[in-house]
């Protein structure tokens, strides 16, 4: 028996190496796609993240606009309730001197 293919070519190396490159070139090539795919993972991972923290901000931007609302209210009480107190101070105040006055004239 001889080592000779069966088609007459001589030598079956060649076929043999080209096959080899072939499969080299197809494994880096499904390297190069696993890592694409991880890649595109992390940015899938990164972006859920980003939208979670997104949804986070604005909640937080609700409980505050609403926090906010709540203090303004209460300050406008408050300056109303300071502004009737200064109002009836400078009332008694005036009552006190009239008082005061009409003592010391008499």
């Amino acid at each position: 028996m001889s080592d000779r293919p069966a088609n007459g070519s001589g030598n079956a190396e060649p076929a043999s190496v080209d096959i080899d490159a072939a499969t080299r070139r197809l494994m880096g090539a499904l390297d190069a796609l696993e890592r694409a795919v991880e890649r595109r993972r992390e940015a899938d991972r990164d972006e859920e993240e980003l939208a979670a923290r997104i949804q986070a901000l604005g909640a937080d931007r609700s409980r505050l606009a609403d926090e906010l609302d709540g203090s303004l209210v209460k300050s406008r009480r408050l300056e109303r309730a300071n502004r009737e107190i200064a109002e009836r101070l400078d009332a008694a105040i005036g009552t006190i001197r009239s008082v005061l006055d009409s003592g010391g004239s008499s």
